[in-house]
């Protein structure tokens, strides 16, 4: 391959966790790719998911990225995407890095993951997912005059299992559903839960973090539109310790042990033949330049 191309590729992302709402998401091995060379003239291709229906010029979420560090004149973008879209596993996410370490690499220039989020997070509007996916591992993202970000850990305690719908949500949707005021108890209830998450990822403790799993912020105001959440909570696979909407939905997370990972996703494409199990496991990186060998 040339050594004028440039390769990118970053992860899907699961955010929220539970009671993590807005603040919490871990990083998938469900990869994006791009490709960058130099063309005669501006072109954009896509296979795979989003394969004739997302934008393919200047409108196109990446190439948006990428123009806040670099000039996308002369250069042919070649997409290869394997995140469902508008599922909650972050596809615009996804794309929004991509764009920006491929454009910081276009320019020469050397950015952390923290500096990429400042720039993108406008773009992506969702900080946690965005920090998930240029940090890897799991994060933690907030405001402070900006967006910060901070990587508490490599994977979570338990093993990812997705399933996924094929119908999709609308995150800002979504997001109108929820309510502008949460009674005392429920916040105290997903206050006392978030911390526990924290405490679970930091310590890597898997019943710590099954626990961690419950909230009252914002599943219960999607599980209209997420009916596969209340049917695996109903009645965990074989394997499970709990599952949490990923994002705004549709799509579930099963949270597994590693020794019974592979039996619960058996179980859920049994019981859910209609929709695609994955079983990503976790991302230990994030969106990075790499050779694609």
């Amino acid at each position: 391959m040339s050594a004028d191309v440039l390769r990118v590729r970053a992860p899907a992302t699961s955010a929220n966790l539970g009671p993590g709402f807005d603040c919490a998401a871990c990083a998938l091995a469900l990869w994006n790719e791009l490709e960058v060379e130099p063309a005669d003239a501006t072109a954009v291709s896509i296979s795979g998911e989003g394969a004739g229906e997302l934008p393919d010029g200047p409108e196109n979420l990446a190439l948006r990225a990428f123009a806040l560090l670099a000039p996308v004149e002369g250069r042919r973008f070649r997409f290869a995407n394997r995140i469902p879209l508008a599922r909650g596993l972050g596809s615009s996410a996804a794309a929004v890095a991509l764009g920006l370490v491929a454009g910081a690499r276009a320019a020469g220039r050397e950015a952390g993951a923290e500096d990429l989020l400042a720039l993108g997070v406008a773009l992506e509007g969702h900080a946690d997912n965005l920090a998930a996916a240029l940090a890897g591992g799991v994060c933690l993202a907030w405001e402070e005059g900006r967006p910060l970000l901070a990587r508490v850990a490599d994977a979570p305690p338990l093993e990812p299992v997705a399933l996924v719908p094929a119908t999709r949500v609308d995150t800002a949707g979504a997001r109108a559903a929820l309510p502008g005021l949460v009674r005392h108890g429920d916040a105290a209830f997903t206050a006392g839960r978030a911390a526990l998450l924290g405490a679970a990822v930091a310590a890597c403790d898997p019943d710590l973090f099954a626990a961690a799993l419950a909230d009252r912020l914002h599943e219960p105001y999607r599980e209209t539109n997420a009916p596969l959440l209340a049917a695996v909570r109903a009645e965990l696979p074989a394997g499970a310790r709990g599952a949490t909407l990923s994002g705004s939905g549709p799509s579930v997370i099963v949270w597994a042990d590693r020794a019974g990972a592979e039996e619960c996703a058996a179980e859920l494409s049994v019981r859910f033949p209609s929709e695609l199990v994955l079983r990503p496991g976790a991302a230990h990186e994030g969106a990075v330049q790499h050779s694609g060998a």
